[in-house]
């Protein structure tokens, strides 16, 4: 480096070497904080694929378990409940999950795999809320008098039948939401992937 009469050579050193010694802090600093954007284990965690085993799951029953903070359920339909799904098909306001992105193998009137088995997640279509099971038929269920079973959201009244199907002239936009899954076995489910992404 040469120096002219114009610029002190000393001075000039000192800016170089004051850059080089902020841009290495720099980077140092910055070191900790880039470290951070990587997601931990417990988030992987958190959105890694459930296995459940439904081999304790009675006809009727419900399991719910969680995947990536959102309560999915399970539920063995008996063959009552499967019949009353048809009784419902004119009622409901997308009866195949035409309208909305679903699986291919929900897009059915039992929207599932196995139509004894369904598996969606939880949560109302419309802002969020968790509905309540009511699987009792009639006006015993306290919702209507042809009621096949089904669940209520106690938000905004929105209601789904046994397969997670919205009704027509509810708050709900869509139907109950099914995860991509498959089954590994006749007893476990692998929830979180399904056999295209697996």
């Amino acid at each position: 480096m040469s120096c002219d009469d114009k610029v002190d050579c000393g001075r000039r050193r000192l800016l170089v070497a004051t850059s080089v010694a902020g841009g290495v802090a720099g980077v140092a600093a910055a070191i900790p904080f880039v470290s951070t954007f990587a997601p931990s284990e417990r988030a992987k965690a958190a959105g890694a694929p459930v296995e459940v085993d439904v081999s304790k799951l009675g006809p009727g029953q419900m399991m719910t378990v969680e995947w990536r903070g959102k309560p999915v359920w399970i539920i063995s339909r008996t063959k009552e409940m499967l019949d009353g799904l048809a009784k419902n098909d004119e009622k409901v306001s997308d009866p195949k999950s035409d309208r909305q992105m679903q699986p291919e193998y929900a897009k059915n009137e039992f929207r599932s795999i196995k139509p004894e088995l369904m598996v969606v997640i939880g949560i109302c279509t419309h802002l969020g809320c968790s509905p309540s099971e009511k699987f009792k038929t009639g006006a015993e269920s306290g919702v209507e008098a042809d009621w096949q079973g089904g669940f209520l959201c106690p938000c905004h009244g929105s209601t789904f039948d046994l397969a997670g199907r919205v009704f027509k002239s509810k708050p709900a936009p869509d139907n109950l939401e099914v995860p991509p899954h498959y089954y590994l076995s006749d007893a476990k489910i692998l929830i979180g992937e399904d056999k295209k992404g697996a």
